[in-house]
């Protein structure tokens, strides 16, 4: 019990931390530039209809700012965010009541919508092109269908695996957008904008330094940034520069390409064990101790990003790069 306790208390904290950097409007949102003038110009526009916005889907890897845009929009439009996710909504019930108490114009807010039962996302449909859903009562010869009719509201879908969702669920969405990830000089601006509301000192320096250790991330920069934090406060006065970083990003087995402990393990299991591959990703997955999903999903986008890995038909491939990164030859 002690364990669990002590779990949510960090998750608590965890999600402070993160509420307290995220930004509540389009001015303090970096990045993304085509993707935020997109939604600025449907948000003005809907408004001067006096309309809702249009249903919104929100895709790329974690960590990019999709659960940010999404308060963003409900902030710039003036009405209220209801953030579920998709594994929670278990039955057609469960969405009746969510989407039965909204007010009009509301937002509702689905992460991971892709991991929604596929019997769950078929109430959607309706529910998104005519404001209503239809509830099936009793069973048998007893059976029969309630309209429930719904306010006009608004769906803001997240997912890092946009080709889950069924066809005609993503076409119901009129804004479609992906997140790609950041340029280190970007990132930098939003490592400086955190340090600031945190009240910990830093130069352009270690902004950048942090910045191009953090995998083109803001959540990944804005964690490197609370353990650098800790580091400066007990060693250097609370003030970040490049040094600073540097020593406590080595301390955290943080290379200066980004690569963490598993990153590595991924590319050696592949450069040593497999000899460069090509080798499967459920094989890779038994060799670093990890799920082939988490692998796929939170490892691999940025290994191919960067060119370390390759993916062939016959499977994962390490490049020259890799080999580089790793100081072995080929």
């Amino acid at each position: 019990m002690a364990e669990i306790k002590a779990s949510d208390e960090f998750n608590r904290a965890n999600r402070a931390f993160d509420n307290k950097l995220r930004p509540v409007d389009f001015e303090g949102f970096v990045g993304q530039e085509k993707i935020r003038e997109r939604l600025l110009l449907a948000v003005e526009a809907a408004k001067a209809r006096g309309e809702p916005l249009d249903h919104v889907l929100f895709s790329g890897p974690p960590g990019l700012g999709k659960t940010t845009l999404s308060y963003i929009l409900g902030n710039a439009m003036g009405v209220n965010v209801k953030t579920t996710s998709g594994p929670v909504i278990t039955k057609p019930g469960d969405l009746a009541g969510l989407l039965t108490s909204l007010e009009p114009g509301d937002i509702v807010f689905i992460d991971e919508i892709h991991r929604m039962a596929k019997t769950v996302e078929e109430y959607l449909y309706s529910a998104m092109e005519d404001y209503a859903i239809d509830i099936m009562l009793d069973q048998g010869p007893n059976a029969r269908s309630v309209r429930l009719d719904l306010p006009r509201f608004t769906l803001v879908g997240a997912t890092t695996r946009i080709g889950l969702i069924a066809a005609p669920l993503r076409a119901r969405f009129g804004l479609v957008n992906r997140l790609s990830y950041y340029e280190p000089e970007r990132l930098a601006e939003i490592v400086r904008r955190s340090a600031l509301k945190l009240g910990v000192d830093i130069d352009d320096g270690g902004a950048l330094e942090i910045a191009r250790r953090s995998r083109g991330t803001p959540r990944i920069a804005n964690n490197l940034l609370r353990r650098v934090r800790d580091y400066a406060q007990v060693k250097h006065d609370n003030f970040i520069t490049e040094s600073v970083a540097t020593e406590s990003l080595s301390l955290l087995e943080i290379d200066p390409h980004g690569l963490d402990e598993m990153d590595r393990r991924i590319l050696e299991t592949i450069c040593v064990k497999f000899g460069g591959g090509p080798v499967g990703l459920s094989t890779i997955a038994v060799s670093v101790s990890e799920e082939p999903d988490t692998v796929e999903e939170a490892y691999e986008p940025f290994l191919i990003m960067e060119g370390y890995l390759d993916r062939t038909p016959k499977g994962r491939v390490a490049t020259p790069l890799a080999y580089q990164a790793l100081g072995l030859s080929k």
